[in-house]
């Protein structure tokens, strides 16, 4: 059994990237449990608060659940040609203490997909993630690549995957990252 926490990039409730990762969910081949985690109850990064009062409870939630899956999908959004400020800020506080960098990140395997409504899809977002992931050590999946474009044809209203393509294509990444998920490290 493969497990893969994947964490939306968005606050929206209907968000398409929130929708995406409860496709993935949804659509997880057998063998693999995708569980959805938010970046809900996560402050802005403050230095000064963490050396005041620690690490939150939503960071800390975030990473047992991190600690407790075999992988970890990122699922971005892209604003403006680039990641998420919400999305950058859970990582950077993830990565505190320094110390925890190697136990939470270190050589895990770590994938990035994304919905948008533009016609490129997130390709720069997920791009713009590839140096980040690289310095916090993980080992990234390039073996697949998934960019949801004009996602307002591919979600309904509430934020839900109605298109069958990309639902299929979702199943088919799915299932290779779970395969790079799950070799020996």
């Amino acid at each position: 059994m493969t497990h893969i926490t994947a964490i939306a990039g968005s606050l929206r409730k209907a968000s398409f990237n929130l929708g995406l990762a409860s496709a993935a969910r949804d659509v997880a081949p057998e063998g693999v449990t995708v569980t959805v985690h938010t970046l809900h109850g996560i402050p802005l990064y403050d230095g000064d608060a963490e050396a005041a009062h620690g690490i939150p409870d939503a960071v800390v939630t975030l990473k047992e659940a991190i600690l407790a899956a075999d992988a970890v999908l990122l699922v971005t959004p892209e604003y403006n040609n680039g990641i998420p400020g919400v999305f950058k800020n859970a990582i950077d506080w993830l990565s505190r203490p320094s110390g925890d960098i190697p136990k939470i990140f270190g050589n895990r395997p770590f994938g990035v997909i994304g919905a948008s409504p533009g016609g490129f899809g997130t390709i720069l977002s997920q791009n713009a993630w590839l140096p980040v992931l690289r310095t916090l050590g993980t080992n990234t999946w390039f073996g697949g690549r998934l960019m949801v474009s004009r996602a307002g044809q591919a979600f309904d209203a509430e934020g839900h995957l109605t298109d069958q393509a990309t639902r299929d294509q979702l199943a088919k990444y799915l299932a290779g990252f779970a395969a790079f998920a799950g070799l020996p490290r």
